[in-house]
């Protein structure tokens, strides 16, 4: 039976198995309907042996219509699972005859019908939600792209800092193409049967994306590890730190993912993998995230707390007030960025304010890479600086002689 509509198939199942992996009320109606048919068959085994005169107990793809008399009218509500596209589910009656059971009256698509089409206004909204979290998606991967190539190309940028934010750039170029892939894989037709399709590729596509949304939220926790590192003294983290932060953000992510894959292999080999609505083994995913996000937000409390205290006039020498101002600026400009608006449903159920989370998950989660490589590139000081240099470089030995807005620019300074 469809029960909705292509278009809604599309967006719904797209948009909210990417953001919260949960059954999608579609999908819970067939699965229902198949344990209700295998606990009905199970009962008619068990009762083949009753010997009555009137209708034997009957599973007519909908309702399992227990033991009747001749003359009885049996009746019957339409499944629970119905509820989840009426409010008032109907009910279904049955005559037992000496012929048997009569027909259901009045008819199932009557009794128990569900609307073809989803409202107009909420399809608007899936459309919506769609555009704008593709826009979003490829806004973040170009940003991204050139942000990286600056900062690899100008070897005067080269340092942990900026390491570091290479391996989160990578991680949101990665996080962006996996939802690309798993879009194209398992909703690209729409005719596919969503609930029950099952093919190595799209287990492939639905493992990358569990893999990249984990290594960036990974990431975001070593960018505020780094931060707060910065901010105490007695720690310089280099090179060797470095490493560790690499084994951290790709390395233990890989570990959980492996776990995560075997556990579906030997034990809960189902459909694509894409659905994890009552399943022990997601927790090996979302354990990890729910505890960097606890802990990014835990890290962001205390970089404010100690910024708050390293720009006291009164504690701080003269020449680290321009420093530690400066890295305030970029903290409190991006350490809200770290996660720290997933921590408004960190701790709620999936099913809670699905409308409000693929806005905050998906909309404004698109767009944070833009906004990211826009505060850690794009408006760096240092980086700016290099990319002017580079260009007068280039000006004067193309023209000979040096630009014009570096001449005004220099007769303004006062120094």
């Amino acid at each position: 039976m469809n029960t909705l509509s292509a278009f809604s198939n599309f967006y719904i199942l797209s948009l909210v198995s990417t953001v919260l992996g949960r059954l999608h009320p579609e999908c819970e109606f067939i699965f229902q309907l198949e344990k209700d048919q295998q606990r009905c068959l199970k009962e008619i085994t068990e009762n083949e042996n009753h010997t009555s005169g009137g209708c034997k107990q009957n599973w007519d793809a909908v309702v399992c219509w227990p033991l009747a008399v001749v003359g009885e009218t049996v009746n019957v509500s339409c499944p629970p699972v119905f509820s989840h596209f009426m409010k008032n589910p109907g009910t279904v009656s049955r005559n037992c005859t000496i012929n048997g059971w009569s027909n259901p009256f009045p008819p199932y698509y009557l009794a128990c019908t569900v609307e073809d089409e989803i409202p107009v206004e909420e399809e608007s909204y899936f459309a919506t939600v769609k555009v704008i979290y593709t826009v979003g998606y490829g806004a973040s991967i170009f940003s991204l792209t050139i942000a990286m190539i600056i900062l690899l190309i100008c070897r005067s940028l080269h340092c942990a800092r900026n390491y570091v934010h290479i391996q989160l750039f990578t991680s949101f170029i990665l996080r962006a193409v996996a939802v690309f892939i798993k879009d194209a894989t398992l909703f690209a037709n729409d005719e596919t049967e969503h609930c029950t399709f099952s093919t190595a590729g799209c287990k492939a596509a639905v493992v990358f994306c569990h893999y990249c949304v984990m290594t960036n939220f990974f990431w975001l926790l070593v960018e505020a590890l780094y931060l707060n590192s910065l901010l105490f003294s007695f720690i310089h983290p280099g090179r060797n730190y470095f490493w560790w932060f690499v084994i951290l953000g790709w390395g233990v992510p890989t570990i959980f993912i492996i776990v995560w894959i075997m556990s579906r292999v030997y034990f809960e080999d189902t459909e694509c993998w894409d659905i994890n609505e009552n399943s022990p083994f997601w927790w090996i995913i979302k354990g990890p995230i729910v505890v960097s996000i606890g802990v990014n937000f835990i890290l962001f409390i205390n970089i404010i707390r100690i910024l708050i205290q390293k720009l006291d006039p009164r504690l701080i020498q003269f020449n680290n007030s321009s420093q530690y101002r400066r890295l305030m600026k970029s903290t409190l400009l991006l350490v809200p960025l770290f996660g720290t608006h997933y921590i408004v449903f960190n701790f709620l159920p999936d099913y809670i304010n699905i409308g409000v989370r693929l806005y905050i998950e998906l909309c404004l989660g698109s767009f944070q890479g833009l906004i990211v490589a826009v505060l850690y590139c794009f408006l760096n000081q240092e980086v700016q600086t290099e990319i002017q240099r580079k260009w007068m470089r280039w000006y004067i030995n193309s023209y000979g002689k040096v630009p014009v807005v570096v001449k005004e620019s220099e007769m303004d300074t006062p120094f």
